[in-house]
């Protein structure tokens, strides 16, 4: 029974460990159990939040207010700078809420929300399969940036070049780990309203039911806890992207078409309708799984008050 129960638990946390190796990587994930405090983890968190999220944005704004009469580069970098303005955020939320983060984190590791048997194994793989395609397509039009460093130029060119390449690749960190670990606790929701749904359950048709509105509403309890943590982060996501798309089209119509400058705004606004994309999708398989998870203590309902029970 041991080896049994071995073989049919899955290990969640192993799922998103890139994730989390990539929260360590930029400072945003304590050791062990730890939360945010003054140790000695602090001034490396204050060196990736201060210097490189928020520097680039404030040498961003102020080159954006240098050159506030040309339409070209005001529109060129506000959409940019919108998007980088999202990492700063969502490092504090993380911040602000490393707990409850940790929470969740222990939460999806539990009995009630592993898999049963090895049919309720098989249904995680089209959803994690989802996941890491989705997640997979984000990293590649993020890693599609590039700038050459130019030797010939002087040591303040250098200096410039090294920090604006370090913080726009901890930014992408950044933007993609917690994004995608956003999306991972929305397709956990869904497995798992996929469990209740699941034929290999108690034959007794009470004890099903009975056990299929316990794990509901431990789902519901743990969807409730993870949207007191993202909700922001996710309407902040819409409405930035939302504005970032547009300018990005806009953009579209005043570059030579098929150019550089072209195809860096289509990978660009691609990317944006991407990271907006991955909030839709798992969130809508979520509402679809609700309601078949509706019907499904229906069917059992008109089971229990049938004539032969």
């Amino acid at each position: 029974e041991f080896l049994k129960k071995k073989e049919t638990k899955f290990d969640w946390k192993r799922t998103i460990r890139l994730n989390i190796l990539v929260l360590k990587i930029v400072g945003l994930w304590p050791p062990g159990d730890e939360i945010y405090g003054y140790t000695f983890h602090t001034p490396y968190e204050i060196l990736n939040v201060l210097f490189l999220q928020i520097g680039i944005i404030v040498f961003q704004t102020v080159n954006l207010f240098l050159n506030i009469d040309g339409l070209d580069v005001v529109t060129g970098t506000i959409f940019v700078l919108l998007m980088e303005m999202l990492a700063p955020i969502k490092s504090y939320t993380i911040i602000k809420n490393t707990g409850m983060l940790k929470q969740l984190m222990a939460t999806i590791n539990n009995d009630l929300f592993q898999s049963k048997n090895s049919q309720q194994r098989s249904l995680i793989q089209p959803n994690l399969k989802a996941w890491k395609k989705t997640v997979a397509t984000f990293w590649f039009f993020t890693l599609g940036w590039l700038f050459f460093l130019i030797v010939k130029a002087s040591p303040q060119y250098e200096l410039t070049y090294l920090h604006q390449f370090t913080s726009v690749t901890t930014m992408s960190m950044v933007n993609v780990s917690i994004d995608s670990l956003i999306a991972a606790l929305k397709c956990t929701s869904g497995v798992n309203l996929t469990f209740c749904n699941s034929k290999n359950s108690p034959t007794d048709v009470e004890e099903k039911l009975k056990n299929c509105i316990n794990h509901h509403r431990e789902i519901l309890k743990f969807a409730n806890y993870g949207n007191k943590f993202y909700n922001w982060l996710i309407f902040e996501e819409f409405f930035v992207g939302g504005i970032s798309i547009g300018l990005s089209m806009f953009q579209l119509t005043v570059v030579v078409p098929f150019s550089s400058e072209f195809h860096s705004f289509i990978s660009s606004s691609t990317a944006i309708s991407v990271h907006v994309f991955m909030y839709c999708w798992f969130g809508n398989e979520i509402k679809v799984k609700i309601l078949r998870t509706s019907w499904s203590y229906f069917a059992l309902l008109r089971q229990i008050n049938s004539p032969k029970n």
